[in-house]
This record gives structure tokens, C-alpha cells and sequence, in this order.
């Protein structure tokens, strides 16, 4: 098959640089936002009077019918095709004549695979919102069951504070909130059309690129045909933004991981989403929170590599940029599974309360609580937090709670502290006070899983 831009060439390209030039293998999936761009773009030179209506509507039905012979399997992308723009315009060629010879007035390649990516990505970015938010429901859901189940608090991987667990999911909520923030506000970035931007500098024919964003739901065509064609940042932005969703995602799955174990016996987590050992039959692996760790992986990778090919490319349009989409559609394709995967996993999740509730009286979790009922004695903070401390080292000897302390010991710490003054450190209470503005009390959290629901509810993710 002749190349369509081979017109000043003597020699054709050698077969093993024919092959690493092409993209087909991988970019043949913007075929359907190939065809469209194309359909708008030809129905734009008919109403500028570039090409008849007649020859508008051959061309139309050209693409309509190579879309329906890819979607049936008609139609075998392969090497010679070079990428998804070429196999198609070439098909159309062949379909329809020369006629087909028109389609590429006022654009190139340059503007076209932008045009192509934008609106592929709008439509995964789409997917992804939704998931996200599928996801979200389920945080909430389980929050609200949870939402006064009290488990142990770290820092440092140190028992701290208790919480609740319904508090330990809003906080994720809050995580993944941020990622669909950041999905909604790189869409509103990359909602510019490129196409009829051609190489980099426009073109002098009268064509009208308003028309050719609105036919294919752009909110404007982008200002600058030069940045328009050299342009990767809104790749970039989903890269970032899938970064740390899938970093958020890895976090939690490695609680996932810590809380399966026999040292924490945290939760149990669903049989579907587990796998056995092929030498320990006793064994039950907790693999699916360990590839979502992992995964994470890939999309760092995916977002340095193409920081990295944008580093040091001169304007304008460079053979280097071909190299946006194999990282782009591997970071769409793993950020999408992750969600489902983690989603449905939370969701099929119990935590073990009996066995939660053995660590709670660990690791003094009630003594921050203590220290600030002692300011509520007209203690000063510091003061306070020093005779916690001393509490503490006396218990730890002693090998008791604070509970257990008597008089004496405790007036040998700080004449101002009785058994009385310590007043109720039930790890119950203590939950149950934290009620200032984003705390653990079972009252706040419901709260926080009210103003959650309500900002799900309101937001409109069908663009």
C-alpha cells in the first residue's frame, strides 16, 4: 500500500522502520473518534463552500461504512496502515475514489491524532467519574455501618488514638473527593478543540474551527494553533491525576494487607478476592490488595515516561509525541480496573470486632484524652502532657491502666491529680467527646457521611 505522504520519496521505508514508525497496534482504538472528527470536519468544508454538499455526503458515507466494517471485523489494521488516521483514510480512498482525496483539506495529522486523543480521553474520564463515584457510594455505605465500631488509631505504625472505622473511611473519602475534583478540572482544561489547527500554523483556506468544536462537543477551539499541535498537558493532567488516585488506592490497600494477617486479623475479606498457596493449603493470600499496591507502579511509570519525552521537545510538533498513548491507554485501562476491583472488594469486606476490640486496651490510647481533661482542670496543656507521660511509665512497670492507678500514686506524680479527677476514659468515651468539626465521634462522622452523600448526589458527571 502506498504511503499517503510519500510524494517527494524515491525509496520506500525499510520494513523494521516501517514497523517502529507505525502505531496502529495501539492507537487503532481511536477509530470511532478518528471517524467523527472526520464527519465534523467535512461537514465544516461544506458549509465554508471548501468541498459541495454532495461531496460532503459521499465522503460521510464512506467513513460510516469503514466504521461498520472495523466495529464487525471486516476491516484488519496492520503494520502497512502505519497509524489509525492513515488506515482510514486510505480505506476511505479506495471505498470512494478520489474524492476521498478531500477529506484532508485544512488539517493534518499533527491536529487530527490531538483532536482524536481529547475526545477519547473526555470519554474515559467520563468512565472514570463514574466509577469513582460508584466507589464513593460504597465508602459511605460502609462508613455508616461502621460508623461507631471503634478500632485502634496509628502514627508512626504506633497505637495512638481510637477511632471509628466509619472515620477511618471517611477519610478516604475525602482522598478520592479530591481525585474526582481533579479528574472535573482537567476536563474543563482539555475541552478545547485542536482540530483545523493543521501542522502549526492554521491554514489560508476559510474554514471555521467554532464549527468544527461544536459538532464535536467542545466547549471552544483552542487559541493557538502552535501550542495546539505541540501540546501533551492534558495527558499529563490525567497522568498526574491518576498518579495519586492510584496512590490513594495503594495506601488503603496496604491496610488491606496489614489488617488480612494474623498479627492484626482485622477484617475478613471475601474469598472471590483472595488466592491460595500452590505448597500451603492453610493459606489464604489477600492477592488483590497486593496487586492494587503494586499497580500503582505502572501509572508512575506511565506519567514519568511521558514527562520525560515532553522534556525536551521543541515547538512544534515532534515524531516524539507518538509516544503519549501506549502510557495514557495503560494508565486508563489500570487506574478503571483498580477502582472496580477495590470497590467491589470494600464492599464484600467485614471487619472482625472480636478481634478488634483485644487491641484496644494496648498502647494507652485514651492518654491524650486524659491529658486534656486534666486542661479542663486549669491545667496548662504542657503541664498535662507531662504527667500523662509520667502516668504512663508508672503503668508500664506496673503492668496496669491508668484505671488502676490509686491516690497515692498519682498524687506523687501531681498533687492536682486524684483517681477522681481523671474523671471517664473509657475508650467509649473518649471516641464518643471527640466531636469537634471533622472528628471521630460517631456524631461527626455521620455528619461528615451527610455532606458526602449530598455532594455525590449533586454532581453531574454525564459532560
Amino acid at each position: 500500500m502506498a504511503s499517503l505522504w510519500g510524494g517527494r520519496f524515491e525509496k520506500s521505508m525499510d520494513d523494521i522502520v516501517k514497523k517502529f514508525n507505525a502505531s496502529i497496534e495501539y492507537d487503532q482504538r481511536l477509530y470511532r473518534n478518528d471517524i467523527e472528527g472526520s464527519i465534523a470536519h467535512v461537514t465544516m468544508l461544506a458549509e465554508q463552500g471548501i468541498v459541495t454538499v454532495s461531496e460532503k455526503d459521499e465522503i460521510i458515507a464512506g467513513l460510516k461504512t469503514i466504521l461498520k466494517d472495523i466495529e464487525s471485523g471486516k476491516i484488519i489494521f496492520s503494520v502497512e496502515d502505519e497509524d489509525i488516521h492513515m488506515g482510514i483514510e486510505s480505506r476511505l480512498i479506495a471505498e470512494i475514489g478520489d474524492v476521498g482525496k478531500k477529506l484532508h483539506t485544512a488539517r493534518s495529522r499533527n491536529d487530527q491524532c490531538q483532536v482524536d486523543g481529547r475526545m477519547y480521553l473526555k470519554e474515559e474520564i467520563k468512565e472514570i467519574l463514574n466509577r469513582l463515584v460508584l466507589f464513593e457510594y460504597v465508602i459511605l455505605e460502609k462508613a455508616e455501618n461502621y460508623a461507631d465500631k471503634i478500632t485502634v488509631g496509628f502514627t508512626h505504625m504506633q497505637h495512638a488514638q481510637p477511632v471509628t472505622i466509619g472515620f477511618h473511611f471517611m477519610a478516604y473519602f475525602q482522598m478520592f473527593r479530591r481525585d474526582i475534583d481533579r479528574l472535573l478540572s482537567a476536563y474543563e482544561r482539555m475541552d478545547l478543540c485542536p482540530l483545523g489547527a493543521c501542522a502549526l500554523a492554521g491554514t489560508t483556506l476559510p474554514t471555521n474551527r467554532h464549527t468544527t468544536a461544536k459538532l464535536l462537543g467542545f466547549t471552544a477551539p483552542t487559541e493557538n494553533a502552535m501550542d495546539s499541535v505541540s501540546d501533551r498537558d492534558y495527558c499529563l493532567d490525567f497522568l498526574s491525576a491518576a498518579s495519586i488516585s492510584m496512590m490513594h488506592l495503594s495506601r488503603w490497600a496496604e491496610e488491606f494487607v496489614w489488617w488480612n494477617s494474623q498479627e492484626f486479623s482485622y477484617i475478613e475479606i471475601d474469598d472471590s478476592y483472595c488466592t491460595g498457596s500452590s505448597i500451603m493449603p492453610q493459606k489464604k493470600n489477600p492477592d488483590m490488595a497486593e496487586l492494587l499496591r503494586g499497580k500503582v507502579g505502572r501509572v508512575y511509570g506511565d506519567l514519568i515516561q511521558l514527562l520525560t519525552v515532553m522534556k525536551g521537545t521543541p515547538l512544534a510538533y515532534n515524531k516524539d509525541f507518538q509516544e503519549d498513548k501506549e502510557g495514557l491507554f495503560d494508565a486508563i485501562d489500570t487506574w478503571k480496573a483498580s477502582i472496580e476491583i477495590f470497590a467491589n472488594m470494600l464492599e464484600k469486606t467485614e471487619f472482625r470486632m472480636d478481634q478488634i476490640e483485644k487491641q484496644l486496651d494496648k498502647g494507652f490510647l485514651n492518654a491524650t484524652d486524659v491529658a486534656e481533661h486534666f486542661v479542663k482542670l486549669n491545667i496548662p496543656f504542657r503541664e498535662a502532657h507531662e504527667i500523662v507521660g509520667r502516668m504512663v511509665k508508672i503503668c508500664e512497670v506496673k503492668g496496669c491502666e491508668f484505671e488502676d492507678l490509686n491516690d497515692d500514686e498519682l498524687q506523687a506524680i501531681d498533687e492536682r491529680v486524684t483517681k477522681s479527677s481523671l474523671g471517664n476514659i473509657s475508650i467509649e468515651a473518649c471516641v464518643n467527646a471527640r466531636t469537634s468539626f471533622g472528628g471521630t465521634a460517631p456524631s461527626e462522622v455521620r455528619r461528615q457521611i451527610v455532606i458526602g452523600r449530598d455532594w455525590l448526589d449533586s454532581l453531574e458527571i454525564n459532560m
